[in-house]
């Protein structure tokens, strides 16, 4: 029988998901899972109740709360044999929208329940994962316009979750208005590339901004390789043409978004900015190094995702 931990975020999301929580325990009793559940009462306490349960062995820890306690989860989890699972019930779920799951909320309350099936008995599989100054990260490390409103507005109080897309889009036009970007030095594999941009963000996935973007619509999650794209412009009217070319695909042929491959990054500059891994808030700094490390971390997928992958396992 193999051995689980739910291990849920009571913070995250729009909805409250504790009272959800144990009706996910029968289909995974089904599928021969012995389960233990868990409540998470930091990001800091996520990251190390995971790495507590991979070093009592546990199979996998399914972590139910948005993209912040997936990132969170990941880096307690990271070089050991426990595989991360993800049940999506926060604010942004772009890591589980991207693999083709249903967020839980109120009116989709089932959902935690389907996937838990969907990953009971699925091939354990390897992915990338990045180091932002020694910070683990599942999605993306940004500095810039993305990380600024993101210092601005994390935590946040439940009642803005529910308006979340608005919020983050009012704050961050606002910040725009009266910050301009930033004089970088970005280097990629060993590349310089110098500008003034309003966004730097390295992405192992597809989708950005919520899910709204296909951003990287080639990336592969264990391909040794990231990407880093740079968003030109100084000014509230430029960050607002950024977002609809991003939402409508247009950033792949414009002039004002550059997107560079990467092993090893380094994002530079002579003042110090904000930084964001995973949607959260992280240590500001005047630089950013960025690596890879391989196939780092065990996840569990649905079947339908692998093609999100170079090299699956399908054993």
């Amino acid at each position: 029988m193999r051995k689980g931990l739910l291990l849920y975020n009571p913070a995250a999301g729009r909805y409250p998901v504790r009272r959800y929580v144990r009706g996910i325990i029968h289909p995974l009793k089904e599928a021969g899972w012995s389960i233990e559940i868990a409540e998470t009462l930091s990001g800091t306490h996520a990251t190390q109740t995971a790495h507590q349960a991979a070093t009592e062995k546990y199979d996998a820890v399914f972590a139910i709360g948005g993209d912040g306690t997936v990132g969170q989860v990941a880096s307690g989890l990271l070089d050991s044999d426990t595989a991360l699972a993800v049940l999506p019930a926060g604010t942004t779920n772009v890591w589980a929208i991207e693999q083709g799951q249903k967020p839980f909320s109120w009116f989709n309350w089932w959902s935690l329940r389907e996937n838990a099936k969907l990953l009971a008995n699925v091939d354990v599989q390897q992915v990338d994962v990045g180091m932002c100054n020694d910070h683990p990260f599942l999605l993306w490390a940004g500095v810039g316009l993305d990380a600024h409103t993101i210092n601005k507005i994390e935590p946040r109080h439940r009642f803005f979750k529910h308006i979340s897309v608005p919020h983050f889009f009012a704050t961050t036009v606002w910040e725009a208005t009266f910050w301009h970007g930033l004089d970088l030095r970005v280097w990629t594999d060993g590349q310089l590339v110098e500008g003034h941009y309003l966004v730097a963000v390295a992405t192992n996935i597809r989708h950005y901004a919520g899910g709204m973007s296909v951003l990287s619509p080639e990336a592969l999650l264990d391909d040794n390789e990231m990407d880093m794209w740079l968003l030109s412009g100084n000014s509230v009217a430029d960050a607002l043409r950024h977002f609809f070319d991003l939402v409508a695909g247009r950033h792949l042929t414009s002039d004002q978004a550059r997107r560079l491959p990467f092993h090893t990054a380094r994002v530079e500059s002579d003042v110090a900015f904000s930084i964001q891994v995973d949607g959260d808030p992280a240590l500001g700094s005047s630089h950013a190094d960025i690596n890879i490390k391989h196939r780092a971390l065990k996840i569990l997928m649905p079947k339908d995702a692998l093609y999100l992958l170079k090299n699956p396992n399908k054993s």
